[in-house]
C-alpha cells in the first residue's frame, strides 16, 4: 500500500481543484480537458501523491 504524503491542507485544495476541473466538462467551456481534474481529484481522495514520492516531499503530518 501506498504511504501517505498528503496533508490536510494540501489535500482539501486538490478535492477543490478537481472538482472544478471536472465541472468545466459539463458547465461553462465545455471541453475535455476538464477529465484532467480527475488527477488532482484522486491523489487528494487516496492521500498520496506519486510525484511528490519520486522528489521526496511530504506534506502529511504523519510519518
Amino acid at each position: 500500500m501506498l504511504k501517505s504524503n498528503i496533508g490536510n491542507v494540501d489535500r482539501i485544495l486538490r478535492l477543490i481543484l478537481g472538482i472544478a476541473l471536472i465541472a468545466l466538462v459539463f458547465v461553462g467551456p465545455q471541453t475535455p480537458w476538464g477529465w484532467l481534474g480527475l488527477v488532482p481529484l484522486l491523489t487528494g481522495l487516496w492521500r498520496t501523491c506519486p510525484l511528490y514520492s519520486l522528489i521526496g516531499l511530504n506534506t502529511c503530518p504523519r510519518r
